[in-house]
């Protein structure tokens, strides 16, 4: 039987988060022995805020490192960088023709973007999720693993393949939202109500990748939890509830088993804990990134062979909706 395929990409703005490698790319590992996956360095998405170049090249190699250093294997996935595949930007051009202004201006993120970067308010920040419908489109995606707060950049592809497939005739499938049950949304240590964000001015919040031990067990001692004093899940209780999912996901317990577990001991055993269980589960990670950023050679091989598969892949179906559209062929 032939493969579902599944397409999903990050950003090279920055370092990785806890919230990224749970939510993401530790679920990206899970899926490669039963689907056709294709996964991408963002690069032309992370031009919607400046960059500066060099920055801009060490993150990019840092997230493919990242990709390969959390076990995603370059026999088994399409791993490249997003740039060194045209057709993303071609297909970008002709599917921006067939979204609308109020599609693209009730878009969430926009909104939320915009709001904290008033200076620079471009407008590829406005049409970005029309290039990140044609990221998924151009591979015949089944399946876009997405935390929630995507799922409307998800929403939004539909529509216009299926405003495409309507006018030119079957071209795209019509891609689902893959949400994993458990650790999708790791939310920020500091302000639990919000999702853990590299973009947070605040560096308690956030525990990135390639925290070392000492920095992981002072960001957890941190973390914002409440006066209740119990282990228990509750919506009155964000920050602990926040605390029980990471701790199930990196031990791989259900959260009912870890309240069991811990529901007569303190915060600060609970928060230790967890800090254990972070580091236990990043260490062999960050090993292996480390190891990755001393071998360039190896990591260029493995995005230009990602790149040339994918290429084949992207240009096929640009090909089918240039011809569809009415371009003369080259």
């Amino acid at each position: 039987m032939e493969k579902k395929v599944i397409f999903s990409g990050i950003q090279p703005s920055g370092k990785l988060t806890l919230g990224n490698y749970i939510g993401a790319v530790a679920n990206w590992v899970k899926l490669q022995d039963e689907y056709d996956c294709y996964y991408c360095v963002v690069d032309l998405h992370a031009m919607t805020q400046y960059q500066v170049p060099k920055d801009l090249r060490r993150q990019t190699l840092e997230a493919m490192a990242v990709y390969l250093a959390c076990g995603l294997d370059p026999e088994k996935n399409t791993l490249f960088i997003q740039s060194h595949v045209p057709a993303h930007a071609e297909a970008a051009w002709l599917m921006s023709t067939m979204t609308y202004f109020g599609e693209l201006s009730r878009m969430t993120q926009f909104k939320d973007k915009s709001s904290r970067q008033s200076e620079n308010i471009n407008a590829g920040l406005f049409t970005y999720p029309v290039l990140m419908a044609c990221d998924i489109l151009l591979y015949q995606a089944d399946l876009v693993p997405v935390g929630s707060d995507q799922k409307q950049h998800v929403e939004i592809t539909r529509d216009i393949a299926e405003r495409f497939n309507n006018r030119y005739s079957e071209t795209f499938k019509i891609p689902e939202v893959y949400i994993p049950k458990v650790g999708a949304r790791i939310m920020s240590l500091q302000e639990p109500t919000k999702k853990m964000s590299k973009s947070d001015e605040n560096e308690n919040a956030i525990i990135y990748l390639l925290d070392p031990p000492e920095v992981i067990k002072k960001k957890f001692k941190r973390a914002v939890t409440d006066s209740i004093g119990k282990v228990q899940l509750s919506d009155d209780q964000p920050g602990i509830k926040n605390l029980i999912s990471i701790y199930s996901v990196c031990r791989n317990m259900t959260p009912e088993e870890v309240v069991e577990k811990y529901k007569n001991e303190g915060y600060g055993v609970f928060k230790d804990a967890v800090a254990d269980a972070v580091i236990e589960v990043l260490k062999p990670v960050q090993d292996r990134f480390h190891e990755l950023m001393n071998n360039k050679a190896y990591l260029e091989e493995v995005y230009k062979a990602g790149a040339e598969k994918a290429e084949r892949t992207a240009r096929k179906t640009l090909r089918k909706m240039y011809k569809k559209v009415g371009f003369i062929p080259r």
